[in-house]
């Protein structure tokens, strides 16, 4: 065990009486020390039950025989970070909580660990972390909330910044917009769609560092808590049997996220999360695994925005495992991977039963043949960008249009709401890159914008930033390279025809290479001045977005 470095000998006396200060009994001392990582807090909404399901991981790991220590990790609310400076810290969250996590393990010699995250980026930190410090580690997440109930009919927060633009609009009045702010929320949780905190969660199952149940099991039922406790069981039996993360998340299990990726229609922050993770497992994912994995993966579920179904749809109809199930069918996934239940992944879902053919489409009855995300390239981003394919309506996959052109989100939000932008536009948002911004803001608020005034199939958008799970229509972010590192993204004009043919993958801005020269020699790049501690920190270290926006680089 790590721990007998610090509790066993003479000359470790002094650690163990610090144990003592803790409380902790001589017999405690001596059994397996398990850090339960807990994210809960009081700001954000998916993690204000947390403190309840860290409860019930320590009577698991209790019940199991370990000595079952709690100690923090930071989690941002991106909802209530959305549209103001707070979003250029979310992102950048990810890698203070990696590192402060591998801070806290590696200094207090724990023997295994059980992650409680939630929302959007103390998911995918907490993944990294678990693949630094490699010692046996279960993930137990918060779950989703329950979607709201407007009119009658399910929402969740997507519809409710769309209600803003509707408003805006003049579609809706201010009495509706209240019934609507006072309903999308009902309960804690992370919020009901497939945005990136249930993508992530979700995707934890595939990789195989969470139990059955861990992405959709909603945040309000009972059944949570007991696979809390079953979580907290779990990790005992690793430690016993020394499995670690990077014995789980190898390249097929990568692979195979990849795989549920564009089958479930997840975020395409997904695209940034996944080869972080990746990295620090010392594998290497690109965008171009993307479109080929792409291609041979129907998209199956439409959870919203993309559809009118939520998670707890989704946990109802059989969950991941169900959706796991029906990839089988084609050949999609290697079973063969080793899972923290000690069982490969096979053998997990041999018995998974798809309960509900509308949520969950078959194989045969795919929403489409091509999975949910797909990466374009072209002289606009050579090294790519990503759109959620899947919630884009029919007509804009291929789209030519004039940019309409913003150097922030602000800039773009106030011309959306003055009416500025028509059918037909595309709206370009730049330097809000991973350094440019810095921190590669969410943009839902503009996105909902156009949605919630009806031009969600007539407006593109195309950003250095990225898009939150949350939105629909023709959003395009991640593109690389950003506009400070001298993407052309920076040297487009208003007026400037861009192409996007997002069946064929690709992405043009119609302007001729000489005048492209021009405008390179002429159009400085722009820097932004004032910015400074962790956000200066990170614009100077941070990578693009193709490569994941990540701080760290694998080195072998």
């Amino acid at each position: 065990m790590v721990k007998e470095k610090i509790v066993d000998g003479f000359n470790n006396a002094p650690h163990r009486s610090l144990y003592h200060a803790l409380g902790l009994t001589k017999e405690e001392q001596q059994r397996p020390l398990i850090g339960i990582v807990s994210s809960y807090n009081e700001i954000v909404p998916g993690h204000m039950n947390l403190d309840k399901i860290v409860d019930a991981v320590k009577l698991g790991v209790a019940y199991s025989g370990g000595t079952p220590i709690v100690f923090p990790a930071i989690a941002v609310c991106d909802g209530i970070a959305m549209g103001h400076v707070g979003m250029k810290y979310s992102l950048i969250t990810r890698d203070l909580i990696a590192d402060s996590t591998e801070a806290m393990v590696l200094a207090h010699g724990f023997d295994g660990l059980v992650m409680v995250p939630n929302c959007d980026k103390n998911v995918p930190g907490l993944l990294m972390a678990a693949a630094r410090v490699n010692i046996p580690t279960v993930f137990v997440s918060g779950g989703p909330m329950l979607a709201g109930r407007v009119n009658g009919k399910k929402t969740s927060l997507s519809s409710m910044f769309e209600a803003v633009g509707a408003y805006s609009a003049g579609k809706i009045d201010e009495k509706q917009l209240c019934v609507c702010e006072e309903n999308t929320c009902p309960t804690c949780g992370s919020c009901s769609g497939m945005y990136t905190a249930n993508s992530m969660n979700c995707l934890t199952e595939v990789l195989g560092m969470g139990l059955k149940g861990n992405g959709t099991i909603p945040a309000v039922y009972s059944q949570r808590i007991e696979l809390a406790k079953h979580a907290g069981m779990r990790v005992m039996e690793l430690v016993k049997k020394n499995i670690c993360p990077r014995d789980i998340m190898t390249a097929a299990s990568f692979r195979n996220a990849l795989t549920a990726d564009m089958a479930l229609g997840c975020s395409t922050n997904s695209m940034l999360h996944l080869p972080a993770i990746a990295n620090e497992c010392g594998v290497k994912i690109n965008l171009d695994m993307a479109n080929e994995i792409s291609e041979k993966t129907p998209n199956l579920c439409h959870l919203a925005p993309a559809g009118n179904t939520y998670m707890e749809d989704l946990n109802e109809a059989g969950g991941v495992y169900a959706v796991l199930k029906e990839l089988t069918k084609i050949g999609a996934l290697d079973t063969s991977v080793m899972t923290v239940t000690g069982k490969t992944l096979g053998e997990n879902i041999e018995s998974v039963v798809n309960k509900n053919p509308e949520v969950i489409r078959t194989v045969d009855n795919p929403y489409s043949k091509t999975g949910g995300i797909a990466v374009l390239r072209g002289n606009l981003a050579p090294d790519g960008c990503v759109v959620k394919r899947s919630a884009v309506a029919p007509e804009m996959l291929k789209h030519v249009g004039p940019a309409k052109v913003f150097d922030s989100e602000e800039d773009a939000i106030s011309a959306i709401y003055a009416g500025k932008i028509v059918k037909g536009d595309v709206v370009v948002i730049r330097y809000e890159g991973p350094a440019g911004g810095p921190g590669m803001r969410e943009m839902l608020s503009p996105t909902s914008a156009i949605a919630g005034m009806g031009l969600d199939k007539d407006v593109a958008l195309i950003t250095d930033g990225r898009f939150s799970g949350a939105t629909r229509g023709a959003s395009i972010g991640h593109v690389s390279p950003e506009a400070i590192r001298g993407g052309l993204i920076a040297y487009v004009r208003d007026g400037d025809l861009i192409s996007i043919n997002i069946p064929e993958y690709s992405i043009e801005l119609k302007v001729s290479e000489e005048e492209i020269e021009k405008r390179k020699k002429s159009m400085a790049i722009k820097q932004k001045s004032g910015i400074k501690g962790a956000l200066k920190r990170y614009s100077m270290q941070v990578s693009s977005a193709d490569k994941g926006a990540i701080i760290n680089r694998f080195e072998g």
